[in-house]
């Protein structure tokens, strides 16, 4: 039967095929990004009223004007960006598909997207469905990204660079200097900068510099981000995008013919808590989850993993080689099965499966009572 090549190279997710291993061995499930505890009543409240309100019909193709305008006052005050909300904003179904009507949106078959590795599972597919070739770079958790290298990879053919900061898997977040040098390359290869900027409330060291506002970069980026992380909503799927006008107009047009629009009164949910919600909230959203981090990568270095505590986001990226022969499968498989701890296998953020086959990733957007009692199954490991 004849399958379209392009899905060829594709396989299942391999962090949602982890989560279903977990809940049929009744693992604590720690590979899964999304938070266990419940959101800000706020924003309950709020979509509830809508509901009630009957606002259950197709919102604006590109987002709830409501949402927009609050969208657009959040970037002025926290980054001083200036978005028109009636032009350069875009709402779409989660950060996932900003990604993917973002990247078929600018990026032509035959062209170049060059990806940092380890990267989140999906930006390779994604570039691929553009007909386009992803170019990998490596971005170690712990050192400065090799610039030079990172120069090399660009070429006339490169269209876009798709940055993660906070990153998903690392941890990594880029340094003012490192944008700076990436802005330069854009500008110079006249490049698109795609950002996934879904954890930029979630970061301990350093700071999150939207790349948009650096000299000559907010007409070549393309700035994604979502509500999934930031108020603990994964299941809503409300993403957003902020590019210049012209750019704006071509994701308009494939987010429409891909999902036609967020779901409405969600939207009306999440505008009214993005109102409500002040900076205390999320400063002590960095604060519960750096004690969440703290907890779960000193449960790691003494169960026997090495791992570099994350600067940002809520994974942890761990080498497991001084506990296992196993391949990163095989052991995330068994420490599912056996220890009763579910993680993802390392290979599923890599091009290669080889330079993953010693890591798997752990999340820690969980209730400390369920860190501790994967800490604890953990501890068992050295028993």
């Amino acid at each position: 039967m004849h399958t379209a090549a392009r899905t060829h190279g594709f396989t299942e997710s391999v962090i949602r095929g982890m989560t279903r291993l977990a809940n049929e061995h009744g693992a604590i499930n720690l590979a899964q990004g999304f938070p266990n505890f419940p959101c800000p009543d706020v924003l309950k409240e709020a979509a509830i009223r809508a509901i009630r309100d009957n606002v259950n019909q197709y919102a604006i193709t590109w987002g709830a004007k409501h949402l927009r305008d609050a969208l657009a006052k959040k970037y002025h005050d926290w980054y001083g960006m200036t978005v028109n909300p009636e032009t350069d904003l875009t709402v779409t179904c989660g950060a996932t598909e900003a990604m993917a009507s973002a990247l078929l949106a600018v990026v032509d078959p035959g062209e170049e997207v060059i990806v940092l590795e380890p990267f989140y599972e999906n930006y390779g597919p994604d570039t691929i469905l553009c007909g386009a070739k992803p170019v990998y770079v490596p971005m170690a958790p712990d050192a400065e990204l090799d610039l030079d290298r990172l120069a090399a990879a660009f070429s006339r053919r490169t269209r876009a660079i798709i940055l993660c900061t906070p990153n998903n898997p690392t941890g990594r977040v880029l340094t003012r200097r490192e944008l700076q040098a990436i802005a330069e390359l854009c500008r110079r290869h006249d490049a698109y900068a795609v950002t996934d900027e879904i954890y930029e409330h979630i970061y301990y060291e350093g700071e999150h510099i939207p790349i948009a506002t650096l000299e000559g970069m907010a007409e070549r980026t393309v700035t994604i981000s979502g509500a999934s992380k930031t108020f603990s909503i994964t299941g809503w799927r409300i993403g957003t995008i902020v590019a210049p006008a012209g750019v704006t107009d071509a994701i308009r047009k494939v987010h429409d013919f891909l999902t036609v629009g967020a779901p409405a009164p969600l939207q009306e949910g999440l505008a009214v808590a993005m109102e409500t919600l002040g900076t205390d909230y999320y400063r002590q959203l960095k604060t519960d989850y750096l004690k969440r981090r703290d907890l779960l990568c000193t449960a790691l270095l003494n169960a026997g993993f090495h791992c570099v505590p994350p600067q940002g986001a809520y994974y942890v990226m761990t080498d497991f080689s001084a506990l296992s022969d196993l391949p990163d499968d095989e052991f995330a498989a068994w420490l599912t099965k056996e220890v009763g701890v579910a993680s993802v296998p390392g290979s599923s953020f890599y091009s290669r499966p080889e330079l993953g086959r010693r890591q798997v990733r752990f999340a820690f957007c969980k209730t400390t009572e369920m860190l501790r009692e994967g800490v604890e199954r953990l501890g068992s490991m050295r028993d």
